[in-house]
């Protein structure tokens, strides 16, 4: 008995299919410092006044001091800098900001944080971050809590909060 040839093709194609398939559906494991994200709501039902999306390192027996440097320009998490995007104008401590997108990015210090806002958007790290392209800067103050294992931001009661072992620096943000 003969084999046809548009039968052997179609099998062959079905197998091809199946074993890509098969491939296709390997996912990689858990980042390190997976992403998260964060919004500034005045209540649960009401629009998005901002959002903060972030990576979030962990401290694995390290000091917070020793992955984000007093002094230095640091992304403030891990991977790409942290992003916001404000949908509307807001006041971030007393400085105003027009909606848009932008980068975050801080410089650690004992008793005070600077908090940078950058025009640059969609960067890896601070390797290439720039001074002239900052949109604001403002310093907000550093107050200790309860240890935290993996790098944290939340928006509470009006203030935007960075927390990572005991150090949390509060910065007022309004509309």
């Amino acid at each position: 008995m003969k084999k046809s040839p548009i039968l052997s093709t179609l099998v062959l194609a079905l197998v091809m299919l199946v074993s890509a398939n098969m491939n296709a559906q390997k996912f990689r494991g858990l980042d390190k410092s997976p992403m998260d994200a964060t919004f500034y709501r005045t209540s649960r039902n009401a629009p998005a006044i901002a959002k903060v999306v972030y990576s979030r390192p962990q401290l694995k027996g390290r000091d917070v001091s020793s992955l984000a440097k007093n002094g230095e320009v640091w992304r403030t998490g891990a991977n790409e800098a942290a992003s916001i995007t404000l949908y509307n104008d807001v006041k971030i401590g007393e400085k105003p900001l027009s909606a848009g997108e932008y980068s975050l990015f801080t410089i650690p210090g004992e008793k005070e944080w600077i908090i940078i806002i950058s025009k640059d958007i969609n960067v890896w790290g601070a390797y290439s971050y720039k001074e002239e392209n900052d949109v604001l800067r403002v310093s907000a103050p550093v107050s200790s809590g309860e240890s935290l294992e993996v790098f944290s931001i939340t928006f509470a009661q009006g203030n935007l909060y960075l927390g990572w072992g005991t150090t949390r620096v509060t910065l007022p943000f309004s509309i």
